[in-house]
């Protein structure tokens, strides 16, 4: 330990360590299935829908799926042709030597655009979820709610900012008391009735639990692809779906891929150079990024200027690899490149910043335990502390950046549970983390977490459609209601499990939903596909899934204890209590909360949300 903490005070106070990095301190800053899924041509917030659905509903919780500590562990994707059901080769990395840390500079002002959306209309392809059965070209007549008429309040503005002061404040849209969502019939709106008898599910807003950080999603290049054959309304509508609060799921929380992941349309990093390395970040470039991500990320600030955002590499510039590529390979060890490693990523929070999107926290590697054949790299556990203590840390303060660092993500539970835990429990870098990202993977884990008095978010919703499992569909994303029950299972587990956040991973593909890996082809699901053929959108069932608890759960909640039935429960900052209840068999369900009980029907494998205002 003094051996590293004479390092890190070298590269803090020496102005020779500085000369050592190439003149650093000079620079500045520088899927789905038509079995399942709906189109849409009318509110949601006034319609119900029918859906078909095929394929046996799974179980939530699985071997195939994460599961608590308690249980059997998850079997991991292999990215090595032939062997999809043993573990990914582990990376080897050499522990890092001494070195410097690069220079500091100031934080850009971040301003974010101010531009009203247009009001959709009624699509002839895509639109408005519920309208139709998928595969029925024919559009119904609007169906009559079945609760009293909640249009009358004039609808209030999607994107912009917040109203003045002095201009007239719209009255608030009335959030619905209930809704309900079964495999054939998708988001329908209703009153509450107060029942009698026993509860068979009990809201104890007393029992407070974990703090909420909100919901969110990732995106990728594959995503705005997808969207650029809609027409402009519909690409418009599909946005204000995921992220407006009134009538769409209302993300607030958005991961930006620092580079290239495995849904970008190509292998990219943000320092591509020309030279052998440039550790300078003479090279360092948005221009790529400004032709999908960044339209992508804009659109949806328009839809909601408070978005957040975070960040992660899927693979540093090749340069930084030992096996100079973006598949596979691991990261060097050299402080010299690790410097380069942590101007990056400086580079990359002050130049988003500079595009108007302020970027809240970085974590330094998607997955480091995992060597894949899309965009990856691998780390060690002392690597990834060295890292963190004494090199990124130290810059990102000397560079005024007030950007958090995260430990993340973490996926892999035989060697990523290591990393995690070997940098949070170094003296050096734990300062420095804030909070933890944990994949899909690291279900097993998570009370490990939990306990180390961090934000812990678990940051992908596993995509589902496992190749390495049977019935795995190899022409297309299934997105059916099999996949969303499955969800249901994934987000007990984890919100259940004490995380602070969750993210759903690819909001928006297209139908087939295939990743840059060719080697193992995965067609992945996602929230909202897009026919790219027929130009219309399709909400699948995990979509409607993510929005009976981000819609109605706010960030600031708290999670409250439930007993009783297959359920979660939150507080909202304004004492709002909502519940989220699942039935695997169906029939009635009383739910006591808030001081009353109430009763109603949920279909077999459907989800119901409960919003009782205070």
């Amino acid at each position: 330990m003094s051996t590293r903490m004479n390092f890190r005070r070298s590269v803090i106070s020496s102005s020779a360590r500085w000369s050592a990095f190439v003149g650093l301190a000079l620079l500045g800053p520088a899927c789905a299935s038509s079995d399942d899924a709906q189109t849409n041509d009318a509110p949601l917030s006034s319609l119900s829908a029918s859906d078909s659905t095929t394929g046996s509903t799974l179980p939530p919780t699985s071997t195939s799926t994460p599961v608590p500590a308690a249980g059997p562990t998850t079997p991991m994707p292999n990215a090595t042709p032939g062997a999809p059901n043993t573990p990914p080769t582990q990376p080897v990395v050499t522990p890092p030597g001494a070195g410097g840390t690069p220079s500091i500079g100031g934080t850009p002002t971040v301003t974010t655009p101010t531009v009203p959306l247009p009001t959709p209309t009624t699509p002839g392809v895509g639109g408005t979820p519920n309208a139709t059965p998928p595969g029925d070209s024919t559009t119904p007549a609007t169906p009559t709610p079945t609760t009293p008429d909640t249009s009358a309040p004039e609808m209030p503005a999607v994107g912009g900012m917040p109203n003045t002061p002095e201009e007239p404040v719209e009255p608030a849209v009335p959030e619905a008391a209930l809704v309900i969502s079964g495999q054939n019939s998708y988001w329908q709106v209703s009153d509450l009735t107060e029942g009698t008898g026993n509860a068979s599910v009990t809201v104890n807003d007393t029992q407070e639990q974990q703090k909420w950080d909100g919901f969110g999603g990732t995106f990728n290049e594959k995503g705005w692809e997808a969207m650029s054959s809609l027409s402009e309304d519909d690409r418009t509508k599909v946005l204000q779906l995921l992220f407006d609060k009134s009538d769409g799921i209302g993300f607030r929380w958005g991961r930006i891929p620092i580079g290239s992941s495995d849904y970008a349309s190509s292998r990219y990093s943000l320092d591509d150079t020309k030279m052998s390395n440039d550790y300078d970040m003479a090279d360092f470039s948005l221009d790529r990024d400004r032709e999908k991500l960044i339209p992508y990320i804009k659109a949806a600030l328009e839809v909601n200027p408070d978005i957040k955002f975070w960040g992660s590499p899927w693979s540093p510039p090749p340069w930084m690899k030992d096996n100079n590529a973006y598949d596979r390979g691991n990261m060097k060890s050299d402080d010299t490149t690790l410097a380069a490693h942590a101007l990056y990523l400086a580079r990359f929070v002050e130049d988003y910043r500079k595009e108007g999107i302020n970027v809240f926290a970085v974590h330094p590697q998607n997955e480091p335990g995992y060597a894949q054949d899309y965009p990856s790299c691998g780390w060690s556990g002392t690597q990834m502390a060295h890292y963190i203590g004494d090199i990124l840390g130290p810059l990102f303060e000397m560079r005024g950046l007030d950007a958090e660092i995260w430990m993340g993500t973490l996926s892999n539970p035989d060697v990523d549970n290591g990393i995690g835990s070997t940098a949070l429990g170094d003296a050096q870098a734990k300062p420095y983390i804030k909070g933890a990202g944990l994949q899909w993977g690291m279900s097993q884990h998570l009370g490990e977490f939990t306990n180390k008095g961090i934000p812990i978010w678990q940051t992908e919703h596993q995509c589902g459609n496992n190749p390495w499992e049977g019935g795995y569909n190899s022409q297309k994303a299934p997105n059916d209601h099999a996949y969303a029950e499955q969800g249901w299972g994934w987000l007990k587990t984890w919100i259940g499990g004490g995380v602070n956040a969750y993210m759903a991973w690819n909001m928006v593909l297209d139908t087939v939903g295939r990743s840059l890996d060719t080697v193992r082809p995965w067609n992945q699901n996602a929230l909202i596909a897009i026919d790219t053929q027929a130009k219309k959108y399709i909400l699948t069932p995990t979509y409607y899934l993510f929005r009976h608890f981000s819609q109605y759960v706010d960030e600031g909640a708290v999670r409250v204890g439930v007993s009783g039935g297959d359920a979660l429960a939150f507080k909202n900052p304004d004492g709002t209590l909502v519940a989220v209840l699942h039935s695997s068999g169906g029939g009635q369900t009383t739910i006591a909360i808030g001081g009353k009980s109430y009763s109603f029907n949920i279909p077999a494998q459907g989800w119901a949300t409960v919003n009782v205002a205070p």
